[in-house]
């Protein structure tokens, strides 16, 4: 089997060891850390994300299948810098203020890693100030809010409206998600794009990124 199928099907099954080893077998023969990103970890995480997706895996798989993927990440970061591979795009995710739930946000920065995307994870309990400010400072291009409660959904808004008073709305998008957030809710306070799950979120900042 080519090595790079064989690193995909591990990051798939969520073999960290494994996942580790094929990519620095793979860098010991000089394959392109490039190839080894996408035809080996995001090729096994865009299959991770469409069995998410349809129901086949469950989050204990996908933190699995995320766990394996940053093993080879820990080997691959460096040379990828080395060889001037850019990441796809920069992602701020945070959950917002007031708010302490992080699974579902967990779960999209490992997608959006997967992805091909550098993530910066502020965390939770977010400010919008931070979540602005981040992604001024970093070049972001999307700022992706997470809520579980309905009492924090209004700082979602707030945040959009930072975006606005520092006149950033036109460059940096915003996707918001979580339990109590509709597509309606989106809409009504001016999201560029709403993910009502992980592997959508990823789709959903493709789209507004145009790639």
């Amino acid at each position: 089997m080519d090595l790079l199928k064989e690193l995909a099907d591990n990051v798939i099954k969520g073999q960290a060891p494994k996942t580790e080893e094929l990519t620095q077998k793979l860098l010991d023969d000089k394959v392109s850390p490039a190839d080894i990103l996408n035809k080996g970890l995001v090729a096994g995480m865009d299959v991770v994300g469409t069995k998410f997706k349809n129901n086949e895996f469950y989050v204990p798989e996908v933190l699995i299948a995320a766990r394996a993927m940053k093993a080879g990440m820990k080997l691959l970061r460096p040379k990828l810098a080395e060889s001037g591979v850019e990441p796809v795009g920069k992602f701020v995710v945070g959950t917002v203020k007031g708010d302490l739930h992080d699974i579902g946000k967990n779960l999209v920065a490992m997608m959006m890693e997967g992805a091909g995307f550098e993530v910066i994870d502020l965390g939770v309990d977010v400010t919008p100030e931070n979540f602005v400010n981040t992604a001024k400072e970093r070049k972001a291009s999307v700022i992706g809010m997470s809520a579980l409660l309905t009492t924090t959904m209004l700082n979602m808004k707030a945040t959009i409206e930072e975006l606005k008073k520092q006149g950033l709305n036109d460059t940096i998008k915003v996707v918001i998600g979580g339990a109590p957030v509709t597509q309606n809710y989106a809409d009504e306070i001016g999201a560029d794009g709403y993910a009502p799950d992980a592997a959508s979120a990823v789709a959903e900042v493709k789209r507004l990124m145009k790639i």
